[in-house]
């Protein structure tokens, strides 16, 4: 009985001390969560605009030809798969995951390009081939880590190593609830009307020539991509950690609150046991 209690107190202490990390843990992601939204929601309106400029713009030079607006004539398509460096995050790098390996499935040829460290180990494990991987990018995505990736992607398509190049990612909505999501990167398409039906207004005079205003505003546009999309991807990954920690210390205190009631039975027990011994021993003394 009495190393029942002792086993009881020990695992109490052990879960009063796992229940500490998970509330630090919790309080870190709420606090880098609410500076992740406040980027997010500060970088969508640079990639509104932009896309929207490119929108506009492609549809008033249809004769110009630029290598990033070229489909490829063989079809091998590339993801970039945005997962997370760490665990503990709930179902933030399983739905991601998920999404990525519906869409390979579909595919005859496919490239992967990975960032993130739980990502490219899960699909290391698999077999798949991966064709670039970007690991420990940190808390705090910046434009010049963006700019690394983006010239690699660009050079991957330039080169004919891919034919196409989507995004699969999280996209933050709010704090309890992401979405995956998937968005052509390259080849850059160019839509005729706008998301209301309207065709767009073609009478444009371009200064200087539309090459090199493709040339100027094509790779701005990727690398906005990019970077809206990591963005999206580390809050999600915060909001689905702080949450995921939230839900482990409430189980935490409901595994504490039922071993106190277990040690106070034990506890209650062994002294009704011993109270039990020493009148037994009295009456035994008296007869």
């Amino acid at each position: 009985m009495a190393e029942q209690v002792r086993d009881i107190k020990r695992r109490i202490r052990s879960i009063k001390s796992t229940q500490q990390i998970t509330k630090a843990m919790e309080m870190v992601a709420a606090t880098r969560l609410r500076r992740a939204r406040e980027k997010v929601v500060a970088a969508r309106p640079y990639a509104r605009e932009i896309q929207g400029m490119i929108r506009r713009l492609l549809p008033a030079i249809p004769d110009v030809a630029h290598p990033l607006l070229e489909p490829h004539k063989s079809h091998r398509v590339g993801y970039v798969v945005m997962t997370s460096d760490r665990g503990l995050c709930g179902g933030f790098n399983g739905h991601v995951i998920r999404q990525a390996q519906v869409l390979l499935a579909q595919e005859k040829e496919y490239a992967l390009i990975i960032l993130g460290r739980k990502g490219r180990d899960f699909f290391r494990r698999r077999g798949y081939r991966l064709l670039a991987e970007f690991i420990a990018l940190g808390d705090d995505p910046i434009v010049a880590q963006t700019r690394e990736i983006a010239q690699a992607l660009l050079d991957l398509y330039e080169k004919n190593l891919v034919d196409e190049i989507n995004l699969i990612y999280m996209e933050f909505i709010s704090t309890g609830r992401q979405r995956s999501k998937v968005t052509r990167l390259l080849p850059v398409e160019a839509p005729t009307v706008d998301e209301t039906g309207q065709e767009w207004i073609n009478d444009y005079f371009f200064e200087p020539e539309p090459e090199k205003v493709l040339d100027m505003l094509l790779p701005r546009f990727i690398i906005g991509q990019i970077y809206n999309a990591m963005l999206e991807s580390k809050a999600s990954e915060l909001a689905a950690r702080m949450i995921a920690m939230g839900a482990a210390s409430e189980n935490a205190m409901e595994m504490i609150d039922q071993l106190t009631l277990s040690f106070n039975k034990a506890r209650q027990a062994a002294i009704t046991k011993e109270l039990s011994e020493i009148v037994g021993g009295a009456d035994a003394l008296k007869g």
